[in-house]
């Protein structure tokens, strides 16, 4: 097979979609490995190293595409790369399909078989999605903390307060792998943490795991009870591949004090507030109701190096496999790909995004 990696054209997206090393072992195997120049480079892996793993260069983007059965990326296809992809190619990416017609419609057109990172399920987990959301959850507090600061238009608030001075109240709504990861983070820096979750045996997990974190049954009522004293809010709800629900109001955010911070870790999939909209890490925040929101839409790219690595330790077996044994012989040895495989032959496959948007299920 031959196995294409384009440069990621997202803005400041620096990750990448394979390694040298997985490379190496593609072509080990007898595989052809197309790399768009300058497509590591954001993540600390030149050209040079691709190379000597055996994988073959291009300069132009529309090569990668054309030549290969199957394309690894990171983030989904932009508007210029929809006409780029073709039927029975394999695309294997995070797609986020539920928040974006256009992007579900153009997919749909192009009769690739698309696999997303973030439906795939093993056991009730979503193990190429986890990474990132570790990512997220953690780097939701440095940067809810930065922007916390008066200069920033925040309330002035440091999270871990000193002595003789209370500490920061930081409230996570969503005991999954973001929301445990944002929750350890805050708790570390000595923040007064509350973590709002409805399933019982995941508080219990929780209460279990972070001994000074406070667990509180999600629902409206405990959330308004909150909101008056948060300093520091983190949206980490997710429903695997379908739209965020919006469990913040904007009448919600009036009860939260001026200055204070919310962080969307949800925002791929829609966001948890109803205020929320993507922004980019050159334009990371805005206000509504006096609350600085942060929506960056690929938080992770912000740690390019530390991501890739991550998320090519979960992928890459999914990508070797798809290599080896072609999509059906995969999904044979790997039965959780179909879980992964969003739209096929122009069909939506996946029920929540077949939902979201009132197409058909196939």
């Amino acid at each position: 097979m031959i196995i294409g990696v384009p440069k990621e054209i997202k803005q400041q997206e620096y990750r990448v979609a394979l390694l040298p090393s997985g490379a190496y072992q593609l072509k080990k195997h007898g595989h052809q490995v197309i790399v768009e120049c300058g497509a590591g480079a954001g993540s600390g892996f030149p050209d040079a190293e691709y190379v000597q793993a055996g994988a073959k260069m291009v300069d132009s983007h529309k090569a990668v595409f054309d030549k290969a059965d199957m394309i690894v990326k990171v983030k989904e296809p932009l508007p210029s790369e929809f006409k780029l992809l073709r039927r029975k190619q394999i695309l294997f990416t995070y797609l986020h399909l539920a928040a974006d017609r256009p992007l579900t419609d153009a997919l749909m057109k192009s009769g690739a078989t698309c696999i997303a990172y973030e439906t795939l399920e093993v056991n009730r987990r979503l193990p190429l999605l986890e990474p990132m959301s570790e990512i997220a959850g953690r780097m939701s507090i440095l940067v809810g903390g930065y922007f916390l600061a008066k200069h920033f238009g925040g309330s002035g608030i440091l999270l871990g307060g000193v002595p003789g001075v209370l500490p920061g109240k930081v409230v996570v709504l969503g005991g999954g792998s973001s929301g445990i990861n944002a929750a350890r983070m805050a708790q570390g820096m000595g923040a007064d943490v509350t973590i709002l979750e409805v399933d019982l045996e995941r508080m219990r997990f929780l209460d279990i795991t972070l001994h000074t974190a406070h667990t509180l049954y999600s629902n409206e009522s405990h959330l308004m009870e909150l909101l008056p004293e948060v300093d520091l809010l983190i949206g980490a709800v997710l429903v695997p591949g379908a739209k965020a629900p919006k469990l913040i109001t904007r009448e919600m955010l009036r009860h939260m004090h001026p200055g204070s911070v919310l962080v969307d870790i949800a925002i791929d999939q829609g966001g948890c507030a109803e205020t929320s909209r993507p922004t980019t890490h050159t334009n990371p925040v805005f206000v509504e109701e006096g609350v600085t929101h942060y929506c960056v839409a690929n938080m992770p790219g912000a740690y390019a190096r530390t991501a890739t690595q991550a998320l090519t330790n979960a992928t890459f077996r999914y990508v070797e496999t798809l290599a080896d044994l072609g999509l059906a012989g995969a999904c044979e040895k790997f039965p959780a790909l179909v879980s992964g495989i969003n739209v096929k032959n122009g069909k939506i496959t996946n029920k929540a995004v077949a939902e979201a948007h009132g197409l058909p299920l196939n």
